[in-house]
């Protein structure tokens, strides 16, 4: 999926005029790649945070430039509620991109019936793919997962001509009984696993003691 967004020329005048640009709603962006010169632009912060939303990564550019994009690096306020900067890579449709892509879970997992508990352990994965056919998300399908199992980025469907770049046995998400350690069905070397629905500890608090 792609989103449209249009730009307007921008002049390299530093972070004064960076500061200007987003005191009239505006955030400044850089666009860089395919061999051509960069290019000093700017969007509407409604349009910038209206593509993230939609999770866009490819992006067709209108306005002040013609070209496809895709999105390398996106700069956040401290408090990660407003868009500072952009930066965006030129790309054709063909060409053979490496990006990370968040993942999701879907549908209903069974394993929760019997009492288990669903840990998303992957939360985003790298994948090489034509810059047309990146996704804004992976979807683990956990319609089939019993308590005990895991699915594997091997288990994932990805685009057609997609290719993971992390080994196919690293764990995506595990369904387990609580008080079972995630270790149990996660490959070695997994990160910790988030508990999908359940409150993250408050800052300070005391971890639980081990069985």
């Amino acid at each position: 999926m792609s989103d449209t967004l249009e730009m307007v020329a921008r002049k390299p005048d530093g972070s004064r005029g960076s500061r200007r640009l987003r005191q009239q709603g505006l955030v400044p962006a850089n666009l860089y790649g395919h061999g051509e010169k960069n290019i000093e632009l700017a969007a509407k912060r409604e349009a910038v945070e209206a593509v993230v939303r939609h999770g866009s990564l490819f992006i067709e550019l209108t306005g002040a430039v013609k070209t496809a994009a895709v999105v390398r690096e996106l700069q956040w306020d401290a408090m990660g509620s407003e868009p500072l900067h952009l930066d965006l890579l030129r790309v054709s449709k063909s060409d053979k991109v490496k990006i990370k892509v968040p993942i999701d879970v879907k549908g209903e997992c069974p394993g929760l019936r019997a009492g288990g508990v669903l840990n998303l352990v992957l939360h985003e994965i790298e994948i090489e793919c034509t810059a047309e056919s990146i996704p804004d998300h992976i979807h683990a399908q956990v319609g089939h997962l019993e308590v005990g199992h895991a699915i594997h980025v091997r288990d994932l469907e990805l685009p057609t001509g997609a290719r993971p770049l992390v080994g196919g046995d690293e764990t995506v998400v595990t369904c387990m009984i609580p008080g079972k350690k995630a270790e149990e069905a996660a490959a070695p070397g997994s990160v910790e696993p988030e508990v999908i629905g359940r409150k993250a500890a408050e800052e300070g608090e005391a971890p639980a003691e081990k069985a």
